[in-house]
């Protein structure tokens, strides 16, 4: 089964989390002034790619918090997991989570 770094938990299964996607997207400031074209794409439109990709994750079924990993999209490797606001550690692969 694989296991997954909580930042505060520690390591466990898998079967205790709960994937929220793609990370790093910034809310745009002036929502009111945005077209529907704009906002269907800040809502919408996500990266699917292989390979490493930042994304945020809660731990449902522990302390139920959301954090940040860095997970490769094949292997479902995880390089490493941070808190929310804090900055994302420097890794072997932190420029092509980008």
């Amino acid at each position: 089964m694989l296991q997954i770094p909580c930042p505060w938990c520690g390591p466990r299964a898998e079967t205790e989390f709960l994937c929220g996607g793609e990370g790093g997207i910034v809310r745009p400031p002036a929502t009111a002034t945005l077209s529907d074209t704009e906002w269907g794409d800040y809502v919408f439109m996500r990266k699917n790619h292989k390979g490493w990709h930042h994304e945020q994750w809660r731990h449902v079924s522990g302390c139920g918090r959301w954090f940040n990993a860095l997970r490769h999209t094949v292997s479902y490797d995880f390089q490493a997991t941070w808190k929310i606001g804090e900055p994302a550690p420097v890794t072997q692969h932190s420029g092509s989570a980008a």
